[in-house]
């Protein structure tokens, strides 16, 4: 590819990703996505509850929203671009409703709201329980007809760099297993979080691994706030299917075997997670209550919900209690970037749950993620030019094709997919939803030493088509890095706040109200 052959790069398919394509392609730029799977095969889907928004036709007001948001920020979060996000709701939702957003309606053809977990009114506009999925479904069909190419089964391997400008990205062809390059004048980072690193404990698609957040990480890009992981509150039992906080957001209790209700449901999810993580601890089984509604309504307002229950578990919403278990679902840290979402290396910028732009800040409020994705991903889009930047001499995509030989000519004597599943389950019982400063130790010590001896480890399956066993190791490399970095922030911040909830440190510190920033060389700032 030529310099400069593209306006615009977007590496990720979901719906930031979407949003930012079609914005920039409306103003005439030339636009290119890729992405590592299918293209609507982003975690975007699993935002089931609804889109917050502060209507016309309700006495919520803006200033509300602000506020729920950085009080479930824990004040660290900011202002300013909470603010900008929340002011520019409503337009935001009037555009996904003008492309086609098949929105639930009320009985005056409004479009319909409920009140999610930390939400002081019923503001989340939704489709049923499909919410994410039809707001990423038409994104992908308005991107189809302003016919932007999407380059699907390409995995992001580094960006390109010089001088502390972005210039464009390496990338693998999985199909071919081939090391290529794409130049650009503006790199757009959407690649989704790091739930990956709780791999078999969390409600993530496979393929939430970290890759661009590592890949920015390797060229200079500082991390903030990887400590702070959201756990859902409510997942199928052993099976860490996520079943949405709409189901609590519509009348479902929670309560244990003998149905006593131990928690108010409709609070921030890290409080409702713990709640429940404290009686599994205990001993006792917690299950979601929502036998109050009847068929006919859970079939209306949850179809997806009932059909996924009845089909792992063969239970029915309106007849049985349904057995739970908080799941590693959102990642609030990621890639710091400004409210324009702009890093600190010239023409890369990062939108979605890769980015850190102070929004979400200790916790995430219900309903704003799908907000966050559309709004900042549309704003972004509008505000590039078509510029170009000067040629570089370039030589990453020789060194990248080198180091996959390298991996191709190398016996491995260690395992890594059982290294990625005890990592899954070292993060979850020492870095999740309670944590000390011995467990975060001893998970420590286990990650560097798998780093440590990274180069024992490698592929089996030696074939150049579709060659999964390298993208599951590629992958595994980028997880491994990225649990030290949430570890060495989790130890740095000796207290508790929203999601990062300390045995040790139980109580909230003046001096750690600001942000967590690390760099790579692994050092907190």
């Amino acid at each position: 590819m030529e310099l400069g052959n593209y306006d615009v790069i977007i590496v990720g398919s979901g719906g930031a990703a979407f949003s930012c394509a079609i914005s920039a392609k409306q103003k005439g730029l030339s636009v290119i996505i890729l992405t590592k799977s299918s293209a609507t095969a982003a975690q975007t889907v699993q935002a089931q509850g609804g889109i917050n928004g502060v209507l016309k036709d309700t006495s919520d007001t803006v200033e509300a929203h602000i506020n729920d948001t950085f009080k479930s920020s824990c004040e660290i979060g900011d202002r300013e671009t909470i603010s900008f996000m929340c002011e520019n709701a409503k337009e935001t939702i009037e555009w996904l409703d003008t492309l086609g957003v098949p929105f639930s309606r009320d009985e005056n053809n409004k479009i319909a709201r409920r009140k999610l977990g930390g939400a002081s009114d019923k503001r989340a506009c939704y489709s049923s329980d499909y919410t994410g999925l039809k707001i990423l479904h038409t994104l992908y069909d308005t991107v189809l007809k302003l016919d932007i190419p999407i380059l699907e089964h390409c995995f992001l391997i580094d960006l390109i760099t010089s001088n502390q400008t972005t210039y464009g990205i390496t990338y693998l062809d999985i199909k071919t297993t081939q090391i290529k390059q794409l130049f650009g004048n503006n790199i757009v980072l959407a690649t989704g979080g790091y739930s990956g690193v709780y791999h078999g404990f969390t409600t993530n698609s496979k393929d939430t691994t970290a890759d661009g957040i590592m890949a920015a990480f390797r060229a200079g890009v500082s991390l903030e706030n990887m400590e702070f992981v959201q756990f859902h509150p409510t997942a199928l039992k052993d099976r860490f299917i996520l079943i949405s906080e709409s189901a609590r957001g519509e009348g479902g209790t929670l309560v244990t075997k003998d149905g006593n209700r131990f928690v108010d449901e409709l609070l921030p999810r890290d409080i409702v997670a713990r709640e429940i993580y404290k009686k599994l601890l205990g001993g006792e089984d917690v299950f979601l209550d929502l036998r109050e509604l009847s068929k006919e309504k859970l079939l209306h307002l949850l179809p997806q919900e009932y059909k996924l229950i009845f089909k792992f578990t063969s239970l029915e919403m309106d007849k049985d209690l349904i057995p739970i278990t908080p799941a590693t679902h959102y990642t609030m840290g990621g890639l710091k970037c400004d409210k324009d979402s702009k890093t600190s290396l010239n023409n890369l910028y990062v939108i979605g749950e890769a980015s850190s732009n102070g929004v979400h800040g200790a916790n995430r409020l219900g309903g704003n993620s799908l907000l966050e994705i559309v709004f900042f991903g549309k704003q972004l889009g509008q505000t590039f030019i078509h510029s170009d930047t000067e040629p570089i001499n370039e030589t990453l995509c020789e060194q990248n094709s080198f180091d996959l030989e390298t991996i191709f000519n190398h016996t491995p004597s260690l395992d890594f997919y059982k290294v990625r599943k005890e990592l899954g389950k070292i993060m979850f019982t020492n870095v999740g939803l309670f944590r000390t400063k011995d467990g975060l130790e001893s998970a420590l010590s286990f990650v560097e030493n798998i780093i440590y001896n990274l180069d024992k480890f490698g592929i089996e399956d030696k074939s150049k088509f579709y060659n999964t066993n390298l993208v599951d190791f590629l992958e595994f490399k980028n997880t491994i890095v990225c649990a030290k970095t949430i570890i060495i922030s989790a130890l740095y911040r000796s207290e508790s706040r929203g999601s990062h909830y300390r045995d040790d440190f139980p109580n909230s510190l003046e001096d750690y109200k600001k942000t967590t920033i690390i760099n790579n060389n692994f050092e907190i700032k």
